[in-house]
């Protein structure tokens, strides 16, 4: 080969050399900002759970948050992390800006063609009431001037409904608690809310099928008694909903899934207080699959090992705690960006334990032996 020639190489190599040295550089330098933010974002969390306001105002000045009651209602809308007794606390504050969050807060709950026991149903998952009596009237004032605006002329007037709201909440209370013994009839429920139509009956089917709805199934409110998710999983890494692929019966459940201690935590409802089942996240390995049948799936796998049941317990319908027989978890997130959150979320918190390493070396080892 010729100087020549060489030298031709070289030119050609050269630049590609130094756009790959570029390239590695911009993508170490997004990825610590991205960690920095995380940590940021972790630290505001907490210190909104502590205290809201000052948690937002360090969210703000850490320029993760913009200073709109849109972008802060989103945040709150979203919860991930958050204390719902901290969300409620926030929203019922009767400061302006407070009050316009409010209002944001409730736009992003749809309650089209809901009856007022569906929309209540959704309404107060999201955050738990406080209990300063002003503050739940705000918030309930709120709540009906939503909900009339989803559905126009089914009251009068936002007075109506926010009256019914509060009879509908005191109905819960009454039926569903052990220490009230006189539980209101459906006659009696009807009789209380005569004349609250600006002076007119509702419906009486309306009144009713309130009543059924809540006599058939209570307000899933969790108790603030220190029991409940948001103290026994304060602040994890990552909460959200989630589709999870079954172990022997391959069909796809609902599951509100909470990221914290290096392990992966399911329940059937926010409102459980004990997981249906535990995922430890040490030595295993996540990977983005596609899937005919759901998007933005991604596995939870063991790897170098196919056919390993990953170790797990779940937790059965009659109580009992066996081991899972998954031998990888396949999981769906409504989106794309979703998935990719939850991926660098648990990426970041699976753990290595050297002595798996070395057990798992020395049974490959073993198997081939065998096999000479």
């Amino acid at each position: 080969v010729s100087d020549e020639d060489l030298n031709r190489e070289k030119q050609q190599i050269l630049p590609e050399t130094r756009w790959f040295a570029i390239s590695f550089q911009r993508c170490s330098s997004v990825f610590r900002k991205s960690m920095q933010r995380n940590k940021q974002m972790a630290t505001g969390r907490k210190k909104f759970n502590m205290d809201p306001t000052k948690g937002i105002c360090f969210l703000i000045d850490s320029s993760l948050l913009k200073n709109t009651s849109d972008d802060i209602a989103q945040f709150l809308y979203k919860g991930e992390g958050l204390n719902k007794t901290a969300i409620g606390d926030y929203l019922g504050e009767r400061d302006d800006f407070n009050i316009e969050v409010l209002h944001a807060f409730l736009e992003l709950h749809e309650f089209t063609d809901l009856n007022l026991v569906q929309a209540l149903r959704q309404f107060l998952w999201s955050f738990r009431l406080p209990g300063e009596a002003q503050k739940i009237d705000r918030m309930m004032e709120a709540f009906a001037q939503r909900y009339c605006h989803c559905n126009p002329g089914v009251f009068q007037s936002t007075d109506t409904c926010y009256i019914l709201s509060f009879a509908v909440i005191m109905l819960n209370t009454s039926l569903h608690n052990p220490n009230v013994k006189d539980k209101p009839s459906v006659q009696r429920f009807t009789a209380m809310n005569r004349g609250i139509n600006d002076g007119g009956d509702l419906p009486e089917d309306l009144l009713r099928n309130l009543y059924d709805s809540i006599k058939n199934e209570p307000f899933k409110i969790p108790e603030d008694d220190g029991n409940d998710l948001t103290h026994t999983f304060f602040n994890p890494d990552r909460e959200g909903w989630l589709l999870k692929l079954g172990g022997r019966v391959k069909t796809w459940k609902r599951r509100w899934f909470i990221l914290t201690d290096n392990c992966l935590y399911y329940f059937e409802y926010t409102t459980d207080k004990e997981p249906r089942g535990i995922i430890p996240l040490e030595n295993l390995s996540i990977r983005e699959v596609d899937d005919s049948k759901k998007p933005n799936c991604f596995e939870l796998f063991i790897p170098n090992h196919k056919d390993q049941v990953i170790k797990a317990c779940k937790t059965e319908a009659d109580g009992r705690v066996v081991e899972g027989n998954h031998t990888f978890y396949r999981i769906s997130a409504p989106t794309a960006e979703e998935k990719d959150e939850w991926i660098n979320s648990i990426k970041a918190a699976i753990s290595k334990d050297p002595f798996y390493e070395m057990l798992a070396a020395r049974k490959k080892k073993v198997s081939s032996l065998k096999g000479l």
